[in-house]
């Protein structure tokens, strides 16, 4: 695959890519992609299990001078939304669970992380790294609710083929950059947008509806007593 490097096992990709942007410019939408992460991560320093050679695991670069800081959170809507249309050609039922977790059901299919490098009030360089289950067929860590495409569909899939089609999404979502667009369908296609369920806090455990999510990525529920509560990440759980 033109524009991309693959290494059989690394730490992070994107710590990797990171480290290859500071030692020189990359064409937008480039790609490092591995075989096995050894200290894989997801939002907020949580970990990331996958077996190896099973599953895609992958970041690639932006440069989104054209994207204010303040909206910022575009770039995980716009992400979200690429890799959902991808998914959706192999299974029914995928679902984005904010702020950017890809869900099948009430599991945990793929994850994102994105890294924004900032320059004089300007997003310089965005690196998104992507994790999908792909093939692995069981799972062993204490995260509660993985599944993969594997045990969705009970067939192996083609990784880079996959890993292509989410590229080639991602890039042309960002080529006809239209924000109001992105809203729209990510909040369309959100994880528990109708009905009133279960989450929770540090402090108290509620049942809620959402109402929005706001462009900063701000979280509003409604709770079934009428309060509104707004959340940013890590600020509340959803129960499952």
């Amino acid at each position: 695959m033109q524009n991309s490097f693959f290494i059989q096992q690394t730490n992070s990709t994107n710590d990797l890519l990171k480290s290859m942007l500071r030692e020189q410019q990359l064409p937008e939408g480039y790609v490092v992609h591995t075989g096995f992460q050894k200290a894989g991560k997801g939002q907020a320093g949580n970990s990331w299990e996958s077996a190896e050679d099973k599953n895609l695991l992958f970041s690639l670069v932006l440069y989104p001078l054209r994207i204010k800081v303040e909206e910022q959170f575009l770039i995980s809507q716009l992400v979200s939304v690429a890799i959902k249309k991808t998914l959706d050609a192999y299974t029914e039922n995928i679902s984005i669970k904010w702020p950017n977790d890809i869900y099948w059901n009430d599991k945990k299919l793929g994850g994102i992380l994105i890294e924004n490098s900032l320059q004089s009030g300007r997003i310089k360089s965005t690196v998104i790294g992507i994790g999908i289950n792909v093939n692995q067929q069981s799972f062993v860590s204490n995260a509660p609710n993985p599944v993969s495409l594997f045990q969705i569909t009970g067939n192996e899939h083609n990784v880079e083929k996959l890993l292509i089609d989410i590229r080639d999404n991602i890039l042309n979502e960002y080529k006809f950059y239209n924000p109001s667009m992105i809203r729209a369908t990510y909040g369309e296609v959100l994880y528990r947008k109708i009905g009133f369920h279960a989450y929770k806090t540090e402090n108290e455990s509620f049942f809620a509806q959402l109402v929005a999510v706001h462009p900063d990525g701000c979280l509003e529920l409604e709770t079934e007593a009428g309060k509104h509560k707004n959340f940013y990440f890590k600020e509340v759980q959803f129960v499952l």
